[in-house]
């Protein structure tokens, strides 16, 4: 049957014009079949193959588009369909046909003019080589020229692209005063429709990344909803669709609302493993571990963190604080302290270091844990203003003051942290932040306080699901301390066995494997926590309370 290629290539463009991605393959396609199409119609061809998830399709149509250009001695426009071959190879880490491509970029341009917009974006094209290497340094500043060529040039598509990757290059280095303002100017022509469909996705997609890094939850709600409005008019659209979706889990996840992170995250990795995007499939798995890992579900928990392992996502620090959960410190400690380890930017630091002063206070290795709290802290000062890295920051601080014996010093921090919680609409920190400031009034003296602190906490973690949490703050440390009025650390009730059977702090000491300095703030503590000031007095206790193991013969 004869096809109407005129009438197919004007349904195809019309149905290119309205992001009717299937509609425009089909049409375009159809005429191709008939009779070749020019090399610009390629070009449209392959940019709905891949927003219709066929990668492979996206760069075979676009070779023809490169030809094509070549044949009609268009250069410049070759430059650019070799340009996006390569970076998209390059992003699925075929360095080598990468470079082979942007090898033939280069050559091309040589005989061009030497201020062209093209050279903007083989740029962009080596900034991603730099960020694959890890130098941000040298991203930030190449991010910076593609920019300004974009800039020059009138060219959004290469500006936008040029402002995300130097303000998350410089977000990565911990400059989130000069970092975020970029991503809201990338954000700019893309809001506008002015740039191009697989530019904008990219954008979208970057920027809101460059949001999780800098802990900006207000901005990564706002663009992740933006997001989610572009993808939902395009109902077609399979590219980038899984990466909105982790990150609504994510969003999902911290607004409380537990159950349909976990459907969307399930969603996410379908659909990222679709996309062949197994490092977003595995994100997505990490988020689906984290809440059920807070609603108690262990196994299920592990299961996630397994899979996000598996799709080659790190599945840290939700696995080491499972482990926490489940009572087993060791395991817990020796993964985050090899994590932490590894070093990292300044966003990786801010996403493990609050898991890690949590772990290290449960280890009773304050040091670590202040040192820790104090290099969260310093990655908070480079907030615009108080955020999520400053909640962060108070809570870890609040902790750690806690655990030293000092509640007076806790609560102003504690107090700020749900402040800033509150302000974020992130209920489980929030409680999680009531929590500790129970604990800290009780410390004080203030029974009432804490008991209306404690039962707030325990409301909010119920409503969630977090059932993990309401047995804690239920348990005898918690609401039912009136039957357990010691309030003892798992290392305190340790000590204070050791020293009703008579040990002194240097035998204490070598048993438990920690300095005289540490066992002597134990017995501090544990004075204070008793209301005793003799070891006769806390022995006595021990035995009223039923706190020292029977002999056994």
């Amino acid at each position: 049957m004869d096809v109407d290629i005129a009438g197919e290539l004007a349904r195809g463009r019309d149905a290119y014009a309205r992001q009717a991605w299937r509609e425009a393959s089909e049409a375009l396609s159809a005429a191709d079949r008939s009779e070749s199409l020019d090399p610009w119609e390629l070009e449209m061809l392959a940019t709905a193959a891949y927003m219709l998830g066929h990668e492979h399709d996206f760069r075979d149509t676009l070779e023809r588009a490169y030809r094509e250009h070549l044949a009609a001695d268009e250069r410049l426009a070759a430059v650019r369909c070799a340009f996006w071959i390569g970076v998209t190879l390059a992003l699925r880490g075929e360095f080598g046909q990468a470079g082979g491509w942007q090898g033939r970029a280069e050559r091309l341009l040589e005989r061009e003019p030497a201020d062209c917009v093209e050279r903007g974006y083989l740029l962009v094209a080596r900034g991603v080589e730099h960020e694959i290497e890890g130098d941000r340094e040298r991203l930030a500043a190449i991010a910076a020229e593609a920019a300004a060529v974009g800039e020059r040039f009138g060219d959004p598509d290469l500006f936008s692209m040029g402002c995300f990757m130097q303000g998350n290059a410089l977000i990565s280095l911990g400059r989130l005063g000069e970092g975020v303002p970029l991503l809201d100017l990338a954000m700019v022509a893309v809001l506008a429709g002015e740039v191009s469909p697989v530019s904008a996705g990219l954008v979208y997609c970057a920027v809101i990344l460059g949001c999780e890094e800098a802990h900006d939850l207000r901005r990564a709600r706002e663009w992740t909803a933006a997001l989610t409005e572009w993808c939902g008019g395009q109902p077609d659209l399979v590219a980038f669709t899984g990466r909105c979706m982790v990150h609504r889990a994510q969003i999902l996840r911290m607004d409380g609302s537990w159950e349909a992170a976990i459907e969307e995250a399930g969603r996410a990795a379908e659909r990222c493993l679709r996309g062949e995007n197994r490092v977003a499939a595995g994100e997505a798995h990490y988020q689906r571990g984290e809440v059920h890992r807070l609603r108690g579900e262990h196994s299920a928990a592990e299961e996630a963190y397994r899979d996000a392992s598996g799709q080659g996502w790190e599945p840290q620090p939700g696995l080491a604080l499972l482990r926490l959960a489940q009572g087993n410190d060791r395991a817990a400690e020796g993964a985050i302290r090899r994590v932490m380890s590894e070093g990292g930017d300044a966003g990786k630091r801010a996403r493990l270091l609050p898991a890690y002063v949590e772990i290290m206070a449960a280890a009773d290795d304050l040091e670590a844990a202040e040192r820790g709290c104090a290099e969260l802290e310093s990655i908070a000062q480079a907030e615009e203003k108080p955020g999520a890295l400053a909640a962060m920051s108070a809570q870890a601080r609040g902790l750690v003051e806690l655990a030293a014996g000092r509640p007076q010093e806790a609560l102003a921090s504690l107090r700020r942290a749900d402040e800033l919680w509150q302000g974020l609409a992130a209920p489980y920190e929030s409680s999680r932040a009531r929590e500790l400031i129970g604990r800290a009034c009780r410390a004080l003296g203030d029974e009432d306080s804490a008991c209306l602190e404690l039962e707030a906490a325990r409301d909010t973690f119920a409503r969630l699901g977090a059932a993990t949490d309401v047995a804690r703050v239920e348990g005898p440390a918690g609401l039912d301390h009136a039957l357990d009025s010691h309030e003892l650390t798992k290392r305190e009730l340790e000590v204070l066995r050791l020293l009703a059977a008579g040990e002194t702090n240097k035998e204490i000491a070598a048993c438990l494997v920690v300095s005289v300095r540490t066992v002597d703030r134990h017995v501090s503590n544990i004075y204070a926590k008793l209301g005793v000031s003799s070891r006769a007095a806390a022995t006595g206790y021990a035995h009223e309370h039923g706190l020292v193991r029977p002999a056994t013969g």
